[in-house]
């Protein structure tokens, strides 16, 4: 858990000031002890001193509406799980009553005696219901304040028993709401999406906390669904095989127990889960948060948009297993630079930084630095391996095209491993090792796995060489092996190959002069019989590693899956 997101401890009381400007903007959850111990539903509501009969009294024959669920004590948003039915106030009072006195054989009445004393009329088959799972049954959000309907109050008479705190008196609250359950409780983790103050009135209550980025660990429920702010993980008995990456989830969790009279500042997004004591009674206020009120409708598609690539950003770099603060990973088109005389675009706020010492343009084999080389043989080795293989499974080379002979004029890197060069001849012995490359349209060749570096060694090797090596390993392939360059970019590059090579381009870009820049690019395009096809091909290759980063984000996130190789708008 980062320092930044520790849920902050409040003992003194705090003015609006102090809490706009010192904890609503951090959006991090905040303790507020003994805040409500002043208010008269504090002194009044106590269970232990005959706060049920007052409550009974100040509400009198209003009808609420009850949670009965079927998976109590654990309460879950899906209404799959739970329905809500009307039940008079005094009924649930009375059921609250006799748990606390359920070892006295004295007067107490049954349930069905209880229920059959209320003036409201209430269905036979809910009344055996509500009779059969006593235990069942929360009163939970109801409101006694709610600005944007007004005739769902139901609790209104309960508003002059309640102070709002001084932090809170400048808020716009959308609602005030009851929390009271009759037997210890449980509910699901969630979040809401308004900013929350949870104040305990009397009981006690065991709160867990999450940030909104542990989201994915916590499987929010479909974006579409009914409960949509609702984690899918059954807290009683979580299947690891289904969710895996819910027994991380606690790493990045924090506790928090409310006594009577503390509350507790719940920002929106939090995820939360809440165990209740038995006969734990709660007022919770919610209100909007400045960030949501100032949205204005018409930029919420802008919004989607940001918050979606920010979000695949990140998960592109997770991907990666490395994050990166460098630049956007932009293709170079060396072409345009050569046709605007060598200027180079500058994105952002990217600040290009010369190398201390100029980069050897016209590099040869025996110039290359020690990782460079073993880069080279590894990129060689692979390419000549994969053709090989491609080869053995072809029953016709009409769509291929044999290695030229021009590739037999340099020497290559060897397989052994102290990288020795060996002579012409050697070299063109080998091709009939290395047999034909496929043509551009061709699938033969099998790569381990297209979106995962740690199983594609090709982009391993790139990702663990420094830019200039990877400069001069290219250079050195252009002069050397131009014809299996272009198969690697061709055929062998995946998409996280492809990602990975236009970091290191981007990284390149820092380190060169324009004029380094523009030769750099031209000669390692010069080896394609058409620049503009190769540079789509590796952008298309880029923009599949970005789908598959979307994809993971809508599963993460939304709980949405999606499937395919492509979509078109």
């Amino acid at each position: 858990m980062e320092e930044s997101l520790r849920i902050k401890e409040v003992e003194e009381v705090i003015s609006i000031q102090e809490f706009e400007s010192q904890i609503e903007p951090l959006n991090v959850p905040a303790v507020f002890r003994g805040c409500v111990k002043d208010w008269e539903a504090f002194r009044c509501w106590n269970p232990t001193n005959g706060g049920l009969d007052y409550l009974q009294e100040r509400v009198q024959s209003a009808v609420v509406e009850v949670m009965l669920s079927r998976s109590a004590p654990i309460f879950y948003g899906d209404i799959r799980s739970h329905e809500r039915v009307p039940l008079p106030f005094s009924s649930f009072i009375e059921f609250c009553k006799r748990g606390l006195s359920k070892d006295d054989k004295g007067d107490v009445l049954s349930e069905s005696e209880i229920l059959q004393n209320q003036s409201v009329e209430l269905d036979d088959d809910l009344c055996n219901s509500i009779t059969n799972s006593r235990d069942q049954i929360y009163l939970a959000q109801v409101p006694i304040l709610n600005r944007e309907n007004e005739e769902r109050v139901q609790l209104q008479s309960l508003q002059e028993d309640i102070r709002i705190p001084c932090f809170l008196e400048s808020k716009n609250l959308s609602s005030i709401n009851l929390w009271m359950n009759n037997a210890k409780s449980r509910s699901s983790t969630h979040y809401d999406p308004h900013h929350n103050l949870l104040c305990v009135i009397t009981g006690c209550k065991q709160v867990v906390l999450w940030p909104p980025s542990a989201g994915p660990l916590l499987y929010p429920m479909p974006i579409y669904g009914e409960a949509s702010n609702h984690s899918s993980v059954a807290l009683d008995s979580p299947d690891l095989s289904l969710h895996p990456r819910f027994k991380r989830a606690y790493e990045y969790s924090q506790k928090i127990v409310l006594q009577a009279g503390d509350g507790l500042y719940i920002p929106e997004g939090w995820f939360h889960q809440v165990d209740s004591d038995q006969l734990t009674i709660a007022v919770n206020f919610w209100w909007r948060s400045n960030i949501t009120s100032k949205m204005s409708e018409h930029m919420d598609v802008y919004y989607l948009r940001r918050i979606l690539k920010r979000l695949i950003d990140k998960e592109m770099n997770q991907m990666l297993q490395k994050t990166c603060d460098g630049g956007s990973g932009k293709l170079k088109d060396c072409i345009s630079e050569a046709h605007d005389g060598g200027k180079a675009d500058v994105l952002g706020n990217a600040v290009y930084q010369k190398h201390e010492n100029k980069p050897n343009l016209n590099v040869k084999l025996h110039d290359l630095s020690l990782p460079a080389r073993q880069a080279l043989h590894e990129l060689v080795s692979r390419v000549h391996d994969g053709v090989k293989a491609t080869n053995q499974q072809s029953t016709s080379t009409s769509d291929s095209r044999v290695i030229s002979d021009r590739d037999c004029k340099d020497t290559m890197v060897t397989k052994s491993s102290d990288l020795n060069v060996v002579n012409e001849q050697d070299r063109c012995n080998s091709t009939s090792d290395t047999g034909v490359i496929p043509g551009e349209n061709s699938k033969n060749m099998q790569i381990t796995n297209l979106y995962r570096l740690e199983d594609d060694h090709i982009a391993d090797v790139l990702w663990n060489l420094e830019p200039l090596d990877i400069l001069t390993a290219l250079l050195a392939m252009v002069h050397s092996f131009p014809r299996t360059l272009e198969a690697l970019i061709l055929h062998m590059l995946s998409p996280v190959g492809a990602e990975v090579l236009t970091r290191k381009f981007d990284e390149l870009d820092q380190q060169l002069t324009e004029e380094d820049r523009s030769e750099f690019y031209q000669r390692f395009y010069s080896v394609f019989d058409d620049q503009y096809a190769i540079m789509d091909a590796i952008l298309k290759a880029k923009e599949s590693f970005a789908l598959q980063a979307f994809k993971n984000v809508l599963q993460l996130y939304m709980g949405v899956t999606l499937s395919g190789s492509s979509y078109t708008l």
